[in-house]
């Protein structure tokens, strides 16, 4: 079934829970895709994931654009989310409006999602006045690492949960379809998700949520080196690839590949001929 803002949003009045994974590519999209996940997130993550930086803020417009369009072309049911990068809409709400729409029509995604509440409320209006959905993602906020002084969980005491509920009022005010809860209390995103009409999706905010999302990189164990609490792996997968490389490199050096079954056939006739001269 297709999977649409409209699907989405009536998912919470049915009782349904939402799946969201992230996706970067045509292969991975196409994958996640078939496997019936209901949207897919192109995240500014692949800033880390899949450029190397050390967090989301180097990621740019044309970074989006380009992994989004390679998304769109392998998902065909899937609801598309494309992340808005670092400063493509904070400076004021022209840009923001300017930038969304990019990411819609030369992106191809269904909808953006932006980081922040009350503070982007008038910025969210005006993206869903012009007629692009928005997903508003609080709690916390990658894009904003540097003046939380790390990536540390939000909301834990009563001035900063009340910020948090505000800000997913705003957020639903303001128009958003959905909202995204990072890294706070299950406790706290019970409360909000119970509190707004529009779904909840959550990333380190407990089962209480309307749906769930992870990186799929985290889920399927690509890394090792950090793996964040919240994040259930479902596959070694980066031992699982290591070791393929691992005895493909094996097999060539010791020329067992390719076999002959990896090969293509001549005639021995054309062979003759070709030594005979």
């Amino acid at each position: 079934m297709k999977n649409t803002v409209v699907t989405f949003m009536e998912s919470k009045q049915k009782g349904l829970k939402q799946t969201m994974l992230t996706a970067y590519d045509y292969s991975t999209a196409k994958l996640a895709d078939e496997a019936g996940v209901n949207s897919i997130l192109v995240g500014d993550s692949l800033g880390m994931v899949c450029l190397g930086y050390d967090d989301t803020l180097s990621v740019t417009m044309e970074d989006m654009i380009h992994h989004t369009k390679a998304v769109a072309r392998g998902a065909k049911n899937a609801l598309i989310v494309a992340d808005m990068p670092f400063m493509s809409y904070q400076s004021s709400v022209y840009d923001s409006v300017v930038n969304a729409g990019r990411l819609i029509k030369e992106g191809h995604a269904h909808c953006v999602k932006l980081e922040g509440g009350a503070e982007f409320e008038e910025h969210i209006k005006a993206i869903v006045n012009s007629f692009i959905p928005v997903i508003a993602h609080i709690g916390l906020t990658p894009q904003s690492v540097n003046s939380f002084g790390g990536f540390k969980v939000q909301g834990k005491d009563e001035q900063a949960a009340n910020k948090i509920i505000e800000d997913a009022k705003a957020a639903e005010r303001a128009g958003a379809f959905a909202v995204l809860l990072e890294c706070v209390p299950a406790k706290l995103a019970e409360i909000i998700t119970k509190m707004l009409n529009v779904p909840t999706i959550g990333i380190g905010a407990g089962a209480g949520c309307d749906g769930q999302v992870l990186v799929y990189t985290d889920m399927l164990g690509f890394f090792n080196d950090f793996t964040p609490k919240f994040v259930k792996k479902y596959i070694n997968g980066g031992e699982i690839i290591k070791g393929a490389f691992k005895n493909y490199i094996s097999d060539v050096q010791n020329g067992i590949f390719p076999a002959e079954e990896h090969c293509f056939k001549i005639s021995d006739e054309v062979i003759n001929k070709l030594t005979k001269n």
